[in-house]
């Protein structure tokens, strides 16, 4: 009970220093085959103070297929949801799928750029959701960095990863547009994270490769041999677990783990785990309040190593 009420008290101090309060844009992912990665985020911000406000009405963004019978709609779909947080009230929201935040994002910068893209926009959207006003956004991880700050991170770590070698992955959409947060060949973001988490963050070269996610029903042999690829990279290096912030990357890392093992011939065991259940689990929330129970590759041995 102790413990408990402490945890709650460092809550309160950090919704005092705080005081952040964003938009929250879920998308179609967190709402479905990867829940644990909505649940984690609400959690962490939760234990932070920190209010997600998710938008009403809120729409798929297009994903990665939306241009394939419109290129209208890959800037439309995603301005329609970025619309909404400003008729609400916000200029800035958090995206936590990694698709939906290069969807959101390239459509943010498309609409302030070209008058005549916010003219189709507005063409497109009722007559009250006018896209006029610019909201920036913020993949989670960035926010936290930035806003938050990883110094006031690490005053919240009660249960250090110090047993976990953590293999980062970016994918290929994380870091995309170009922004000032991270580079997109070389990310540090995730790493920086990770030992501000108590963990040591191992170096591997196919961190921000393509782990053919989107290609997963088309092409699954491509998704199964390109994992793999990256997989074998991070358990080269020494890692215990790979910790990533992509709900399609989750879906190809952890759910055809077993495919890529077979498609590169070798051997792997690696969790995949969200950076926010990482988090989560340095606060010292509950692991069954984080969903890792949902993961095809079981976390448990990596979680009794640490010590959970």
């Amino acid at each position: 009970m102790t413990h408990h009420l402490s945890l709650r008290a460092r809550g309160a101090e950090m919704s005092e220093m705080t005081g952040l309060r964003y938009a929250y844009y879920p998308g179609c992912s967190l709402s479905s085959g990867e829940k644990e990665y909505g649940i984690s985020v609400r959690a962490v911000f939760a234990h932070m103070g920190i209010e997600l406000v998710e938008i009403e009405d809120w729409s798929c963004c297009g994903a990665v297929h939306a241009g394939v019978n419109s290129e209208t709609s890959t800037t439309v779909l995603p301005a329609r949801n970025l619309a909404l947080a400003a008729a609400q009230g916000f200029d800035t929201i958090i995206v936590p799928c990694s698709g939906c935040y290069l969807n959101l994002r390239r459509a943010s910068k498309r609409v302030a750029g070209d008058k005549a893209v916010r003219a189709m926009v507005k063409e497109h959207l009722r007559e009250d959701l006018a896209y006029e006003t610019d909201v920036e956004v913020l993949h989670p991880l960035y926010a936290l960095m930035r806003d938050v700050g990883l110094d006031a991170i690490r005053a919240l770590v009660t249960h250090p990863l110090s047993s976990w070698q953590i293999a980062s992955y970016y994918g290929c959409m994380m870091t995309r547009p170009k922004d000032v947060f991270d580079s997109a060949e070389r990310p540090v973001g995730l790493d920086q994270l990770a030992a501000t988490l108590g963990a040591t963050p191992v170096d591997y070269p196919m961190k921000a490769k393509c782990c053919g996610g989107a290609l997963a029903l088309s092409h699954s042999g491509v998704t199964a041999r390109l994992t793999g690829d990256v997989l074998v990279s991070a358990q080269a290096a020494g890692a215990d677990v790979t910790m990533l912030a992509c709900p399609m990357c989750h879906t190809a890392l952890d759910t055809y783990q077993r495919k890529a093992a077979r498609a590169v011939k070798q051997p792997i065991d690696m969790p995949v785990l969200f950076f926010t259940q990482a988090m989560g689990l340095a606060f010292g929330l509950d692991p069954d309040t984080l969903g890792l129970k949902r993961h095809l590759v079981s976390p448990e041995r990596a979680l009794a190593v640490a010590g959970f």
